[in-house]
């Protein structure tokens, strides 16, 4: 089996405990982390897989022999044979000059002279003497080397297949890595080859004989397979031992550098290393701000090494993930797993986390439940998701997909009860009672859907974007890594990426002008304040009703169902909403912002702006007051020239056409911009005109169109809607930074000229 480039690979072990079946989660790569990508003639030759319809001709060009290969080979398979390597040619300046490709029936078997056997076996040649060949040349022209077609011949002397039958030939049939990573574990588990082929032909769901090889081949691999596991086993065993070695070299180094980094270990009886786990000075700095939640991300482990990674992560006030921690298990036990928790937990000076994410897994589970009882543990829902079509797409067949729609409408129910209904008439529905799966979900569903979790802290920690930007987080720490010693040090880079660089801050803009929205804006981060003027505009859309005994009821404009009880207790300032949305976020929910509205709250009580989402609670130096001032000054000289540029447009239809173009360009050139810049700052100081800069364009757009009288005035206000849009979307872009502004205007500006 060919050694893979990359030492891990996700788990395919399914957590439902049946070591038969296995997952392949959505979305996976096919090639593991960090593998080479496909080289350019492999790339070229799957391309010509489909293209290969017509058939070689005299004089064709190839790049290299290879790509004449591959060319013919499709072409073979396309018209119902195959085709072997026959003669080569070379010289001593050239090198190989010559290939000779031949059908697979070509020329004839030569016997062989045959040992003293008894009764020798009489294996008859498929060989027929056909004459189906082409002849590659190499040539140099302008100092480039090409190969081009020399002989070509299409005429053979027996019948040629059919597409089933093709399929079937020695050149065709073909193990692919995932397949034979599965016929091993089979192998290993007792399941004779037969058997092996049957379960692999249920497993994807094709017909007896649909699979690109067939049982011989099974045997042939397994056979060979067996030999060399036997002679690798040493080598991996003692590469493992010293690498792990090495390992530890590399932390016992790092901790003399850096005074805050952590590491232990533990070892078996025979003194051999098993378990290991470290931790950086600059992660357990942030953990102190931020370790309330966590996510341990179990999903990768070493082929090489035999080796579970766990990776412990979180979130900082400006929405980015952070590396807590690291820990390389020598199983998936729950007492492997204890001591990577435990042990964490003495890196992070005793402090519990208050909810961990994990995957689904009965060993994470009772590990958890065990070494943090006071943790409340929680299931991500991506996991879950990703492993849909493994655990359901086969039994569920053509249903699958509207299987997949309801459950996912079920996982985001607001209502315990709610869930339980729909969940037991989901299954009944699609008669998945008896499913391994539906009950390893059963079993886990106060761990995983919304209306059991809603009540707990997750920052922000199980929406899509955060889970974009973990995956990317993890692929790049193993990017490419064929060693530990290498991988330890691309942790090391990782962690450290955000230590002590300043963080820059985008400018936050007003959408209502309300002083409770004001308040937030100089408190929170931008990403902290971007999910609470969400909820402050949305509370406009609510209506609040004071009941008799003392609770308000909320409830949507629109929406007579999902109504929500909030209880204000004026003494303590405490509000307190029944949808959870500050217990599960941290960011008081539209319902408690309606109510402190009707109350005549100007600002958020600060009991409501927890700390891990203040910009004071920020690990880097952040200058957001400079920034701040700044950009409110240019916003405000923008907005009275945008509102001029309004009126002015609105006057006649030719105008208006014209700044829509202008715009609309400008608005994607500004986009596509780089979000930061120095000159932002530099412009800042030298207070720019930006009334004189705009004049010109004023005075472009008054005099140089002409005024069309006749323009109805219903037409322009349909009209003025579209124009205020682009307006103020380029008010609110060009507002992150101020060289974008300066560039907004320029082109308008020359635009106009």
């Amino acid at each position: 089996m060919k050694p893979l480039n990359n030492i891990w690979i996700r788990r395919q072990q399914c957590p439902c405990g049946d070591w038969k079946c296995y997952i392949k989660s959505e979305g996976d790569e096919k090639n593991p982390v960090g593998s080479q990508p496909a080289k350019d003639g492999a790339s070229s030759s799957s391309c010509s897989s489909t293209e290969a319809m017509f058939p070689p001709y005299v004089g064709q060009i190839f790049n290299t022999d290879d790509e004449g290969f591959e060319f013919y080979s499709n072409f073979a398979r396309k018209n119902g044979f195959s085709i072997r390597k026959a003669r080569s040619t070379e010289s001593h300046n050239l090198g190989v000059y010559r290939r000779d490709f031949v059908c697979y029936r070509s020329g004839f078997n030569q016997p062989r002279k045959k040992a003293n056997i008894e009764h020798p076996r009489d294996r008859k040649s498929v060989r027929c003497g056909c004459d189906a060949k082409l002849y590659l040349m190499k040539e140099i022209v302008d100092g480039t080397t090409q190969w081009y077609v020399s002989q070509f011949s299409n005429v053979h002397n027996h019948e040629l297949l059919e597409d089933d039958q093709v399929r079937l030939l020695p050149a065709y049939r073909k193990i692919q890595e995932d397949d034979q990573e599965r016929i091993l574990l089979l192998s290993k588990a007792g399941f004779p080859v037969n058997r092996i082929l049957k379960v692999l032909e249920l497993e994807k769901g094709v017909g007896p004989g649909q699979l690109p090889f067939i049982e011989k081949d099974i045997r042939n691999f397994v056979r060979t397979c067996k030999k060399t596991v036997q002679e690798n086993d040493a080598v991996i065993t003692e590469k493992r031992e010293n690498d792990t070695l090495e390992l530890l070299d590399s932390c016992k180094t790092m901790a003399e550098r850096d005074v805050g980094f952590v590491f232990d270990f533990k070892t078996d009886e025979r003194g051999k290393v098993e378990n290991i786990a470290w931790s950086y000075g600059y992660s357990v700095r942030a953990y102190a701000w931020f370790g309330d939640v966590l996510t341990f991300d179990t999903t990768y482990q070493s082929i090489t090494y035999g080796m579970l990674l766990g990776v412990w992560f979180g979130i900082d006030n400006h929405g980015k993930a952070i590396l807590f921690g690291c820990a390389l298990l020598q199983d998936e036990t729950c007492r492997s797993v204890a001591w990577a928790i435990q042990t964490f937990i003495r890196f992070m000076r005793g402090r519990h986390p208050q909810t961990i994410i994990t995957d689904i897994d009965s060993g994470l589970r009772d590990a958890i439940s065990s070494s943090l009882p006071n943790t409340k543990h929680i299931i991500s829902i991506w996991h879950i998701m990703s492993k849909l079509s493994s655990w359901f797409s086969l039994p569920l067949g053509l249903q699958y997909a509207e299987f997949k729609s309801e459950f996912e409408m079920l996982c985001y129910l607001e209502s315990v009860e709610d869930f339980e209904h729909q969940w037991d008439h989901l299954i009944t529905r699609f008669g998945m009672g008896s499913d391994k799966h539906i009950t390893l979900l059963s079993s886990n569903r106060e761990f995983w859907p919304f209306s059991y979790i809603r009540g707990y802290f997750l920052a922000h920690m199980m929406t899509a974007d955060y889970k974009r930007s973990l995956d990317t987080f993890v692929k790049g720490i193993l990017d490419e890594q064929t060693c530990l010693q290498v991988f330890f040090h691309q942790v090391g880079a990782a962690a450290n990426l955000g230590n002590g660089a300043e963080e820059k801050i985008q400018y936050m803009h007003m959408k209502t002008c309300m002083p409770i929205e004001e308040h937030a804006q100089s408190i929170l981060t931008p990403f902290a304040f971007t999910m609470f003027q969400r909820e402050i505009v949305l509370s406009m859309q609510y209506a609040a009703i004071e009941m008799a005994n003392g609770p308000f009821l909320v409830r949507h404009f629109k929406k007579m169902e999902g109504e929500y009880h909030v209880i204000w207790i004026p003494e303590d300032e405490q509000i307190h909403c029944s949808c959870k949305g500050f217990e599960h976020s941290g960011i008081l929910c539209r319902h408690a912002l309606r109510i402190l509205v009707t109350k005549n709250y100007f600002q958020v009580p600060e009991k409501y702006f927890p700390f891990r989402w203040r910009l004071e609670s920020s690990l880097v130096p952040v200058d957001e007051q400079t920034i701040q001032r700044a950009a409110e000054g240019c916003y405000q000289a923008f907005h009275s020239l945008t509102d001029s540029l309004l009126t002015e447009s609105l006057i006649s239809k030719e105008r208006f056409n014209y700044v829509h173009k202008e715009l609309t360009a400008l608005l994607d050139h500004v986009r596509n911009m780089p979000p930061t810049d120095e000159v932002a700052l530099n412009l800042a100081a030298n207070n720019v005109n930006l009334e004189g800069l705009m004049s010109p364009l004023l005075i472009c757009i008054r005099h140089s169109l002409h005024i069309h009288i006749h323009v109805c005035v219903c037409v322009c206000l349909s009209l003025s809607l579209s124009i205020y849009i682009y307006i103020h979307i380029c008010m609110y872009v060009c507002a992150h930074t101020h060289t974008h502004m300066y560039v907004c205007i320029r082109h308008l500006l020359i635009s106009s000229t």
